[in-house]
């Protein structure tokens, strides 16, 4: 983590001013429920006197939306009536980087606490996860995972071939008019990356030096596609790398005129953009928990031959309550765009070995080697937030694990389509709205594995956001019934 060929150190309070001995000045930021890094910049001596106990943090980032219009129907973390009150920002020593192109500034991550209890506010997508976490740590257990993203690119220009920002371009321009950075669809290209080769290495580069390594970094079928796998790591690290990856491509594309877009369908008949999770638990000595030490010649169904019992029940637990989730793994308008038939993307409550159309993929032996069995949830999208969506992974699967559920749908086979007629699974959320509701029933599986108010709170984010796309009249709208009707 942090410069190449220097792994940082692991920070403790007392060894906290030395390291940052050569510096003036600290970035600090939180993530709020979209994912979104929230945060600022403040000198040594301040954060040097709040790094234990922390500071105050405007509560507004949990009581406005990504565009920072509060919520419609205020909800009970931050409103009018607390005074959009402060919340306790707890820095986290563990999360400490450089940030490599804003002259290696240290950086860290923080975590919202509640001023009264001290615990993590129920929005705070780390402590979320992190309570997710705590079960299986509670059983001396690790929660393994790695992130895919897919990435459209745009590289926006004005009349003179001038690069310019994405906001000032959509002033004068129409969003399917912005060009993307490579034509056509050419996965797995040698020769794509060579037109914008010093953003491509620069990525791949920087993400080494930001301490969010890159296991693998290539074009994908799309106009200006591009997919990065991230190196597995324990889940909570791995959704930090996964949010600060976020901010990296983003970062390192304003510098180069590039626009990275993680929209889940930013073009309308292509591929959308996929944010898929491979997960897996492990014991303190490595062991992969999922896997069987021996093929099982009674599995019920051979997809599961190679699969632990253990697997099988976190396997059928995220199968129950994957529609109760959708939200967290679908978060946007947008997203449902993605999950449409005939484009590769899960649409049904279905699984199989190395079916990769299936809501949740399953490797295992003879498909890869034991130790690498795990499950690939293939819901997410791109615009997903990653704390969220681990959390709601972890806490499902754990939940078939404790009460030892049973997979009551059979696999999808090699040829069966998502959908088709061997596909029995549950049709998943088709909009926002309808997978909102599902997902603050009263008997949600959401609100057994989380708790009400962290239910309430983001379902009240989600009803914002359906809300306004309920009153926006679209372009679509607009050129289909303003001369016809």
């Amino acid at each position: 983590m942090g410069r190449v060929g220097k792994k940082l150190p692991q920070l403790t309070i007392e060894t906290l001013r030395e390291h940052l001995e050569g510096d003036s000045k600290v970035k600090v930021a939180g993530i709020d429920v979209d994912g979104i890094l929230r945060g600022k910049l403040v000198s040594k001596d301040k954060f040097l006197s709040i790094a234990r106990d922390g500071f105050g943090f405007c509560s507004i980032i949990f009581g406005w939306d990504m565009h920072d219009q509060t919520y419609f129907k205020e909800l009970k973390i931050s409103n009018k009536e607390n005074g959009y009150r402060d919340l306790l920002a707890v820095p986290d020593l563990a999360s400490y980087r450089r940030i490599p192109w804003e002259d290696d500034v240290p950086f860290f991550l923080l975590t919202y606490l509640d001023p009264a209890t001290k615990k993590p506010i129920s929005a705070c997508p780390r402590g979320l996860l992190k309570a997710a976490v705590g079960k299986l740590q509670e059983q001396g257990l690790v929660a393994m995972a790695g992130v895919e993203y897919e990435i459209y690119h745009f590289a926006p220009s004005n009349d003179d071939d001038e690069s310019i920002p994405i906001a000032e371009f959509l002033k004068d321009y129409k969003h399917d008019e912005i060009p993307p950075l490579t034509e056509g669809m050419f996965g797995y290209s040698l020769t794509r990356p060579v037109e914008n080769q010093e953003y491509y290495h620069e990525v791949f580069d920087t993400a080494l030096k930001l301490g969010c390594d890159i296991e693998s970094w290539h074009t994908e079928t799309g106009p200006g596609v591009f997919e990065a796998a991230l190196a597995f790591r324990p889940a909570s690290e791995m959704a930090d790398r996964a949010a600060l990856f976020k901010f990296m491509v983003k970062a390192l594309g304003a510098n180069e005129g590039v626009t990275p877009c993680f929209m889940a369908k930013p073009r309308a008949g292509l591929p959308g953009s996929s944010g898929h999770v491979h997960v897996s638990i492990v014991d303190q000595s490595g062991a992969n928990l999922f896997a069987r030490e021996a093929a099982d010649p009674d599995a019920p169904w051979a997809d599961l031959q190679h699969v632990s019992d253990m697997g099988r029940h976190f396997l059928a637990g995220l199968l129950d309550g994957l529609p109760d989730v959708m939200p967290l793994l679908a978060p946007t308008i947008n997203s449902y765009k993605r999950l449409v038939e005939n484009f590769w993307a899960p649409v049904t409550v279905s699984w199989g070995l190395e079916h990769r159309a299936a809501s949740i993929r399953v490797l295992a032996p003879p498909i890869t080697s034991s130790k690498a069995t795990r499950f690939e949830v293939r819901v997410p999208g791109a615009d997903a937030n990653p704390h969220l969506v681990l959390a709601a992974i972890l806490a499902l699967g754990w939940r078939g694990v404790e009460k030892k559920m049973k997979i009551d749908a059979p696999p999808l086979g090699k040829g069966d389509n998502v959908g088709g007629a061997a596909d029995g699974g549950l049709r998943l959320a088709r909009s926002l709205k309808e997978a909102n509701d599902r997902f603050m029933r009263k008997e949600s599986v959401a609100r057994e594995v989380f708790d009400d108010e962290f239910v309430d709170h983001f379902g009240g984010t989600r009803a914002h956001e359906v809300k306004l796309w309920d009153e926006a009249v679209t372009d679509w709208e607009v050129k289909r019934y303003i001369e016809t009707v």
